[in-house]
């Protein structure tokens, strides 16, 4: 069973995002599809979306994390480069040691909660 409280890391570069759980995802899945708008699709998002995400990534790292080749007659794609999946491991290491470290503070939270969370929350 899931706990009521989830812990999700942003890592900012200035005012920028350059990793956090959804760019994240977003890195999976172009691993595992070799395309960004495959990626998209699966996370329910438009290409644009997804390719502004994967820009602001690349600007981010001292090299893309992310490169593309044009379609055409043999298609296009992207694959994700040795930083990104550098980056991507580090960045979910980081994930898991942050929830260990904090779980019992999270415990005292969770025990200190309103029975269900809000339905309309601002």
């Amino acid at each position: 069973m899931s706990t009521p409280l989830r812990l999700r890391q942003r890592l900012l570069f200035g005012k920028a995002i350059a990793i956090g759980p959804g760019k994240a995802e977003l890195l999976q899945h172009i691993a595992d599809s070799g395309s960004i708008s495959a990626a998209a699709r699966q996370m329910g998002m438009s290409y644009r979306r997804a390719w502004l995400l994967v820009d602001t990534m690349n600007q981010c790292f001292r090299s893309p994390l992310i490169e593309t080749a044009a379609g055409g007659k043999g298609g296009g794609g992207a694959r994700i480069t040795e930083l990104g999946q550098r980056v991507l491991a580090i960045y979910r290491c980081i994930e898991a040691k942050t929830a260990t470290a904090v779980a019992p503070e999270l415990a005292e939270l969770e025990s200190m909660l309103a029975p269900n969370p809000p339905e309309n929350p601002h």
